[in-house]
């Protein structure tokens, strides 16, 4: 039987199908908040909105699981992008019409909803299209997929939308939904149908209980890690979603323009670090062991901790929005490799009848803590005024005392996970 690589046919066209989606996604995730930042001016509703967008997501992971493994992968992820792209013609027209707050809010939490019950498919469809030896290197793969598209689709984003506006953006992430579910469409992708007994809300709710079962009583060490990649959103990735946008377009002395421009190239320079952090752990696949996961933590935290330094001390503009974008790239590199890391590590532990529900139940441990934070740094940067540096300091001290205090899971002979 020939092995199933990351070069074979269908891996190849679920990558570059990811490559179009994402790119139009980012694109999206990058324009459609900072024009609400800037049409409205308030961090603190700009971080409810957010917190809003990322509830149905979440809500949506472990339905999104139970139907990863009940219906075929592909099936979903070309129906999905086919729904995305039908939302955003939806926003275009009424688009000018009515209140941007409550279009702009309606269609952020139906696009992170779609992504909710989008990303199990694909991370499900890991196992089922490459051999088990190369599983960390696919998963590398596609995180690599999603930060390449990651850094195109701000920075072209963050031009477009200083020349042009909103418009042009939503017309590019258009072309790329429709293009990336058509050509999904080709993916030849194994199924075995399981048959249900039952309701279908019953047979959900059993599917949810199993996962969490196996979760949390035969692998007790997949919801440690999760909670830690939880800590990591809830005190670094939400302090960047919330609170880089807000200091560069209101706290440093940039032309509203050359602020929006600014933030589009850092979210590449961010961006560049997920494709660091993705080469870095397919390089690193066979020698990258858990108990490096602390340091990859402080590591993390220390690169927020350059942010804070830098608003707290420094005068020019430029200074800190330089430190700001090289901290946030460092960040996004080192917790890519640590969540590429525990995914893997997940994958390798999860029955490949139970990887969807299992592994979209874990997606959802982990980033429930994003509403939260997004939430919480929306309000701070909205009455902080100028002590924006204040966060940044106690949010890296947070992590050093996370990944100081929990790195005993991380050896391998004090873990109970089998």
């Amino acid at each position: 039987m020939r092995k199933k690589t990351i070069f074979s046919r269908d891996f190849v066209l679920v990558g570059t199908g990811q490559i179009i989606s994402i790119f139009g996604n980012q694109m999206l995730r990058y324009a459609l908040p900072l024009y609400l930042l800037n049409q409205t001016g308030s961090s603190a509703l700009f971080g409810v909105v957010a917190a809003c967008s990322f509830i149905p997501m979440l809500l949506l992971f472990p339905i999104g699981g139970i139907i990863a493994d009940r219906f075929n992968k592909r099936n979903i992820m070309v129906i999905l992008d086919f729904a995305t792209a039908a939302l955003i013609v939806m926003f275009c027209l009424l688009y000018g019409k009515i209140d941007i707050v409550p279009l702009m809010t309606v269609t952020m939490i139906i696009l992170f909803g779609i992504q909710g019950a989008y990303q199990p498919a694909v991370k499900a469809s890991v196992p089922v299209l490459v051999d088990e030896e190369y599983m960390m290197k696919a998963n590398s793969v596609i995180d690599l997929i999603g930060s390449t598209a990651s850094v195109a689709g701000p920075v072209l984003g963050g031009i477009a939308f200083s020349i042009f506006g909103l418009p042009p953006i939503l017309y590019v992430s258009i072309v790329c939904f429709f293009v990336s579910a058509v050509m999904e469409i080709f993916i030849h992708m194994p199924h075995t149908k399981i048959s249900a007994k039952g309701n279908i809300l019953a047979v959900a709710l059993g599917d949810i209980r199993e996962s969490f079962r196996f979760i949390f009583k035969e692998k007790p060490a997949i919801w440690q890690m999760s909670c830690i990649v939880a800590s990591v959103n809830l005190l670094l990735t939400t302090l960047i979603l919330i609170g880089v946008p807000v200091i560069f377009t209101q706290r440093l002395d940039f032309e509203t323009n050359t602020a929006n421009r600014l933030y589009g190239y850092a979210q590449g320079v961010m961006g560049a670090g997920a494709v660091l952090g993705g080469v870095c752990a397919g390089a690193l696949s066979n020698n990258l062991k858990l108990a490096a996961s602390p340091f990859l933590l402080s590591g993390c935290a220390l690169s927020i901790l350059m942010g804070g330094v830098a608003l707290h001390l420094f005068s020019s503009a430029t200074a800190i929005y330089i430190v700001l974008a090289i901290g946030g790239g460092l960040l996004v590199a080192l917790s890519t490799v640590f969540q590429i890391q525990m995914m893997t590590y997940f994958q390798h532990l999860t029955p490949e009848n139970l990887i969807g529900k299992v592994i979209s139940c874990v997606l959802c441990v982990c980033m429930c803590t994003n509403p939260i934070g997004q939430f919480v740094y929306g309000f701070v940067f909205e009455y902080i005024g100028r002590s924006a540096y204040v966060p940044f300091y106690a949010a890296s001290l947070l992590m050093i005392a996370v990944s100081i205090f929990t790195r005993r899971i991380f050896q391998p002979d004090k873990r109970a996970d089998s």
